[in-house]
């Protein structure tokens, strides 16, 4: 990242389920990175800035939730936002976005829209800034881009 974009920005990075079987989880799909090199890719890309990064990754819908409504209160200025097979069913998390009224971005690493028909409805977009889908971890730094330099 360029530091032209060093604004303080708390950015937080939020994994959905199975996300943390990245690497070996359908690499045909998926692609062979794991949470952890994304992670550390996104942190990397920050080094030269005031940005903090805060990743949070779970299975639960409830932590999701809980986690999302937290960053009403923690500072956080911008969600980036995978969540992943929730996409396609979680009003409440839905419900927690719109709540916090933080500006996020949707990123999905696999093209939903080419994929089966009930993975290509998602509950978030029409409130998303913007929906990066099927770039891969590339998506991710895309969203982290957009996020450092909006302020």
């Amino acid at each position: 990242m360029d530091s032209r974009n060093a604004n303080a920005r708390n950015i937080l990075i939020v994994h959905g389920p199975n996300l943390n079987l990245l690497g070996t989880r359908e690499p045909e799909i998926y692609g062979g990175v794991t949470l952890q090199d994304i992670n550390r890719n996104l942190s990397g890309l920050t080094e030269n800035t005031s940005a903090k990064l805060d990743f949070f990754q779970s299975n639960a819908e409830s932590a999701l939730i809980e986690r999302v409504q937290q960053a009403m209160s923690d500072g956080t200025d911008f969600i980036i936002i995978n969540p992943a097979a929730y996409t396609h069913s979680s009003i409440a998390l839905r419900d927690a976005l719109a709540a916090v009224k933080i500006p996020f971005i949707e990123v999905h690493l696999s093209n939903i829209y080419s994929r089966e028909s009930f993975r290509q409805h998602s509950y978030f977009s029409d409130l998303a800034i913007g929906v990066i889908s099927g770039l891969g971890a590339k998506g991710y730094e895309l969203a982290l881009e957009y996020a450092l330099a909006s302020h």
